[in-house]
Order: structure tokens, then sequence, then C-alpha cells
């Protein structure tokens, strides 16, 4: 939004601001903020940066958890949610003894991801296009204890309750619903203007397919950290939005049983001069050479993306089949039960692009979308082939095949955290390029991922064990 300090002071005094939030986003991907009086923001106050204790969010241990937060610019935008006129930055994060970019901000990550890209020669751009599905709930209660553990939501559109009323969403058919089944259209439309004036430029918003509550907001594609930078924005605002009016928002892949669960599909593709590089009016969907090797790349490393792409046990509730979830290793046109798809109504040059559908949005952004960037990359280094690699194209219903012949020609993606982890620990190499990720980081992640996540959920009784096994 500001491209120096002037604009900045300019806007303060315009817009009246009186307070200034910084904000920065932690390794597991959630935002953290510090606030100052707008008086405070000075020249000095950029050159020195705010001190902040890093060990507080997990960033760095308690023996050295001293760092410093330095705003950029660039993202300012107004937070249309403070009652005090508030302008708000995201943030570089340095190390306080040498005022180095600290190694493993994930947003400094994403920011060598884009520098590694144009190094590379390959291409100087690459740009992002995630689509967020989320559901609304108009209440959500859950508890956990020794002799306790239980949830409950609510939503107007299921008709489940006190909560309920008018005619339900099917809990297969909310698929672009009109009202009065929507009965979200107006809070969509609220999220999506918000974001429009905070510089999103959002494409279009609809009700999704998982039943009650679900919706999706889509955007257009842009840089790979402004992309990140987006995602955070668009979590915050649809929140913030839903709470606004009583209600809750969720990115959880999977809260409902039964209906299809919410992922966060990336459209992404590459760019040198301005040219679109995975364009070929020749090639298979229009896809050039050098971006079959991309695909390659992604699927070829696609196990280990899972445990930052889908880093959480709930993601694997939803990589189910059954649910249009990506569960299987192959790529094709306009096919939604493939990991990669390429999107059948792109008939641009410049807007031909691959989706890579199975990630979420538990995942930290920053992590998600540099270490796609790395393994489309890796696939580009090795000229891999899809189709010597058994990644297809595949443009049949898989499903349909005998059960012998798809696990024979179709390679599963992990099916639990814990083997989406075991994949990463296996398959990391690529990441480290050009020091994009560190082996700290990536240690550090599937550790606590293991320890902190997984482990915990698998060592809890289960209700629906307690159903099954109570009379043994």
């Amino acid at each position: 939004m500001f491209e120096n300090y002037d604009d900045v002071r300019r806007f303060i005094a315009d817009a009246d601001i009186e307070m200034i939030g910084l904000r920065y986003t932690d390794l597991w991907g959630r935002w953290h903020q510090v606030t100052f009086p707008a008086s405070r923001f000075t020249p000095e106050l950029l050159e020195d940066g705010v001190g902040f204790d890093g060990s507080a969010v997990g960033l760095r241990g308690i023996e050295s958890g001293d760092m410093v937060l330095v705003p950029d610019l660039s993202t300012g935008s107004q937070d249309p949610f403070s009652e005090v006129a508030t302008l708000s930055f995201l943030c570089t994060t340095l190390e306080s003894e040498h005022r180095r970019p600290f190694a493993d901000d994930p947003r400094n990550v994403a920011r060598r991801a884009e520098s590694y890209v144009r190094e590379s020669g390959i291409a100087d751009h690459s740009r992002w296009g995630p689509e967020f599905e989320f559901f609304v709930f108009d209440e959500v209660r859950f508890e956990n204890g020794v002799n306790r553990s239980s949830y409950r939501i609510e939503s107007r559109e299921g008709g489940w309750g006190e909560a309920g009323h008018g005619r339900p969403v099917d809990l297969a058919g909310g698929y672009h619903a009109i009202a009065p089944k929507d009965q979200l259209h107006d809070l969509r439309t609220e999220i999506s203007m918000l974001l429009e004036g905070m510089g999103v430029p959002v494409k279009y918003h609809h009700h999704e397919v998982g039943g009650p509550g679900q919706v999706e907001i889509e955007t257009q594609l842009v840089g790979l950290v402004a992309a990140a930078d987006m995602t955070m924005l668009v979590k915050y605002v649809a929140k913030m939005v839903a709470q606004r009016h009583g209600q809750t928002a969720t990115f959880m892949p999977k809260p409902l049983f039964g209906v299809a669960g919410s992922g966060m599909h990336f459209h992404q593709h590459l760019l040198l001069g301005g040219d679109n590089l995975f364009h070929d009016d020749a090639g298979y969907g229009h896809l050039s050479g050098l971006a079959r090797q991309y695909v390659a790349g992604l699927l070829a490393h696609a196990p280990a993306l899972l445990a930052l792409t889908n880093p959480s046990t709930n993601s694997y509730r939803r990589l189910v089949p059954g649910y249009e979830a990506p569960v299987n290793a192959f790529f094709s046109l306009g096919n939604r039960s493939a990991a990669v798809r390429i999107p059948g109504y792109t008939n641009r040059p410049d807007a031909t692009r691959i989706e890579f559908r199975p990630p979420d949005a538990t995942c930290n952004p920053y992590l998600a979308v540099a270490a796609q960037l790395m393994a489309g990359l890796d696939g580009i280094r090795r000229e891999l082939d899809p189709g010597a690699e058994g990644f297809g194209p595949i443009d049949e219903d898989i499903f349909s095949w005998p059960e012998e012949r798809r696990r024979r020609e179709v390679r599963q993606l992990p099916g639990t955290l814990e083997e989406a982890l075991a994949a990463l620990e296996a398959d990391h190499a690529f990441l480290l390029e050009g020091d994009v990720f560190t082996e700290h980081l990536v240690q550090r992640w599937v550790r606590h991922k293991r320890e902190q996540e997984a482990r915990a959920v698998r060592i809890r009784p289960h209700p629906y064990e307690v159903m099954m096994y109570f009379d043994v």
C-alpha cells in the first residue's frame, strides 16, 4: 500500500490513525500482533524495529529469544475491526544480535523462495491463487478431560435444532446454493468487500459443496509472498466478520462427519519476462514441457509436501475417497480427484496454470507455497517426465477401476500425518536448495508435529471408540 515513510505519515494524518499494529506469523501459521501509538512511528523505528520475545511464540529457544520486528510498508492496511483507528503492517523478523533476517521466520523463507526462482534462471516470477474454503457456524462447543470428550456444532443451514431455521442445505448439495438455502451470502459479500478495500483481489464467492455452513472465496493470482500474506488476511477477516455477526468461522479441514471437507487448492504458474512458461498450444491441457516437469516434481515430492501443506491430524479426515478429495498422486485435465488438476475453463495463454489440490488451511501458507515451488523447480532441474514417473495424465474415474488396478497403477498419498512426517524426514533435500529452508526448521517442524500433535491425538480415547467397544 505504501512505498515509503512519507506516504505512511500522510495516510496517518489524513485518516486520523491513532495506533500502529505490527503483525508476524509464528512457525505454525498463526498471527501475532504488537500495537503502539502512531506518534511513535518514526524513521528511527523503521531502522531500529520493535523488540519482542521470539521464544514466547516458538520462533526461538528461551536462551536466545530476543528478536526484532521491522514493518514492511508495502503491506500496510487499516484494520476495519479496531474501534480506535489502527494501521497494521506485516513484518520482517530480524535476529537482534546481528540484525540479519531470521532464517526460520516463515515469511523470510517465502522471500528466499522468491529470490531462488529468479536466481535459478528458470523464471523471474511465480503467481499463486489460493482457493479459500471454510465453514461458518452459529455455535461450536467442545470439551476434553480425563473422563469426557465431546464437541457440538450448530448451523442455521443444517436444521439441527434451535440454530436451524428455513430449508436446510443438503449434506452433499450445497454447491452454488442460493437463498433461502444459502443463508451466508451477505456475510460472504461483507468479507469480500472488506478484502477488496484492503487490497485483496477477490475473484468471486459462493456456497460450497460441503453442506451446511461451507463457503468459498476465491482470489486472483498474485506473487508468492503476497499470496501467503493474502491467506493470513483472508483468514483474519473471515473470522472477524463472522464474530461480528455472532457466528464463528473455521478453516479446520473436516469439522463435520459425512460431508466434504475444506481444502485450500493452490493455482500456480511460472513467468519469465511476462510470458507464461506453463503454456503451450500443442501440449496436453495446453501445458508446456516445462510445466509437465514442474508437475512431476510436485507429485514426486507430494508425500513430503503434505507434511507442510496438510500438517494437522484433521487434514487426513478430509483426505479420504468419496468427497472430491485428492488422495492419489496423478495429474489430469479437469479431474477433481487428481492431486494436480489443469483447470479446464482457462482458455487464454496467460491463464494456463496447474492446481495443487491436497493442501488445506491448517498449513503455514509461507512454508506451503515455498515448499510447492521448490518441489516444482526440482522437477524442472531434474527434467522429470510425469508419464515416465507414473503420474499420468489420467482422465478416467479411477474409483471405477478394480482396487487391484488402482493400487498397481496409481500411487496413494499419505493417509495420516505420521506418514507425511516420515516422508518429509526422508525427502527434504529439495527444500534446502539455495538455503531456502534450513535443516533446523525441517527437523523442528517434524519433531513438534509428531510429538505435540500426532501423539496427542493418538493417545486419547475417541468418543466413537466408547460407543463401539464399551460393552466388549
